[in-house]
């Protein structure tokens, strides 16, 4: 049964930086569908995007998996043989619940839950990469080697699903959109209280980057498509192909 998030709730003196630990893990689904406008629709749409693109005996790869909505959901939506998934995070408490959560799922399609660095995960034979809401959690300097391991494992055709918070260069439109965004958490349950403290354990952890940022990466790295799929307040999707 899912618990409900309250870790922010009680006012605290010092706010420690945001931790994957046991007590987010516990909470972790009700946080993140309360805390990210559209999440439903990007785990969904993982299944819709497995079902066109996943090929015949290839590794998918969930990067950051924390308790698996996106692996269940490409699990789902693969309808070719030969297939497996390999989902990564590197919180053990994600991983213990991820591996009793698949364990508890009827599907024909293999699923290896690894605690791991998702830097040192070797990309082999991919047709689907999804990264949910994890390159966010990346040092800035790294990222660019990270979607190069990415492209490099991916087979002609592979796609990558990238989503992620992000920012902008106009002052007037980030304010809007952040205000937003805070509208929409409190419209979901969350006191000005809690949103404040979260966003203070966030701040030196979640370091976002804008649309065009991305899109330069994915470009640069080798990817020839990269479409905007899917946008909501300062969240959004990318599909990027590789030719």
């Amino acid at each position: 049964m899912t618990q409900k998030d309250n870790i922010y709730s009680e006012y605290r003196e010092r706010v420690a930086d945001f931790a994957f630990d046991e007590n987010v893990a516990a909470v972790f689904d009700d946080m993140i569908r309360r805390s990210v406008p559209g999440y439903a629709t990007v785990i969904a749409m993982s299944k819709v995007f497995a079902e066109h693109y996943v090929q015949a005996n290839t590794v998918c790869y969930d990067l950051g998996c924390s308790l698996g909505a996106s692996t269940l959901a490409m699990r789902k939506g693969i309808n070719k043989p030969g297939c497996r998934i390999v989902a990564v995070d590197n919180s053990g408490s994600m991983v213990l619940r991820c591996r009793e959560i698949m364990a508890n799922d009827v599907s024909d399609v293999p699923v290896d839950v690894q605690l791991a660095d998702i830097q040192d995960v070797m990309i082999e034979n991919a047709s689907m990469v999804v990264m949910n809401f994890t390159l966010q959690f990346l040092s800035p300097d790294k990222r660019d080697a990270l979607i190069q391991i990415i492209y490099d494992g991916l087979r002609p055709g592979g796609i990558l699903l990238l989503s992620e918070k992000t920012i902008f260069d106009d002052s007037d439109k980030q304010t809007f959109e952040t205000d937003m965004y805070h509208a929409f958490k409190q419209l979901m349950g969350y006191s000005a209280l809690e949103v404040a403290q979260k966003r203070k354990a966030l701040e030196k952890v979640l370091l976002p980057e804008t649309l065009e940022t991305h899109r330069r990466r994915l470009k640069s790295t080798g990817f020839e498509k990269i479409y905007l799929w899917f946008q909501c307040f300062n969240f959004m999707s990318l599909a990027a192909f590789k030719g």
